[in-house]
């Protein structure tokens, strides 16, 4: 019998919120993928940044379950009607999570740093110019930013704030916002990373990373950052580009034709 996950038709709407889509999907199953050992990880804090319709969090919620009793549950989004839909989404299926109409975690920063287990992100990641990233409704979900990276790179240093030494980090992304790089990057502030749901449609390709903190990780971060130390960061790019096989075409089409 499969695990339970919010049931779309009790999931609320509003015309300025982003509905469940191919992207939401892919990351509630890497959480059922990971169901096993999230339950394992024994989190007391699981955070969504970005709730929209709550059918993340909500699912979140509902794969955890009984199973992992005294979870506490926040989740943020910029856009108050998410809140609302949010709101009534986990009142539909009966669970509960603080919701807080604010800016990724503006406000949160003293009070959740260092304190958060899990953390489930599905960011604005479409390519769209700067001036469409951080409009009032609907386009806040989706609009990212010159390679969609503009809201991401802003989430990576908060979420590196926010998350315990035990911290998770599940986020979405497209071929196009260089998810190589975005886990280069993390590696640089000492976590690992592997995909766990690589998922093609005819528009898109998604890929849900999930990040956690790594010793190894920490000592090659700290190599990479140290002047002439280029072989570790190249050898560990070359590892990173393995895991994303459409990134690495393009990358070596694009050296052979420079």
């Amino acid at each position: 019998m499969p695990f339970r996950t919010a049931q779309i038709r009790l999931v609320s709407s509003h015309p300025e919120v982003y509905e469940p889509c191919d992207d939401s999907f892919a990351l509630v199953d890497a959480l059922l993928a990971d169901r096993n050992h999230l339950l394992e990880h024994h989190p007391m804090l699981c955070m969504e940044v970005g709730c929209g319709s709550g059918y993340i969090i909500t699912s979140l919620a509902l794969i955890l379950g009984q199973e992992a009793p005294g979870v506490h549950y926040i989740a943020t989004d910029t856009n108050p009607h998410a809140v609302r839909v949010t709101s009534e989404t986990l009142e539909a299926h009966g669970v509960h999570a603080e919701l807080i109409n604010t800016d990724i975690a503006l406000g949160l920063e003293k009070r959740l740093a260092g304190l958060v287990d899990v953390m489930v992100v599905n960011p604005p990641y479409v390519p769209t110019p700067e001036d469409e990233v951080g409009r009032e409704g609907i386009a806040s979900s989706w609009a990212g930013g010159e390679n969609g990276r503009s809201v991401i790179d802003r989430i990576l240093p908060i979420a590196d704030n926010l998350l315990s030494d035990k911290g998770w980090l599940y986020m979405v992304t497209l071929t196009c916002n260089n998810p190589s790089e975005i886990c280069l990057q993390m590696r640089e502030r000492g976590y690992a990373s592997r995909i766990v749901v690589q998922r093609s449609t005819e528009e898109e390709s998604l890929h849900v990373i999930k990040f956690w903190r790594d010793l190894d990780a920490q000592e090659d971060g700290k190599q990479m950052v140290t002047p002439n130390k280029t072989a570790p960061a190249r050898g560990v790019m070359e590892s990173l580009l393995s895991q994303f096989p459409l990134l690495s075409s393009w990358r070596s089409n694009s050296n052979h034709s420079s």
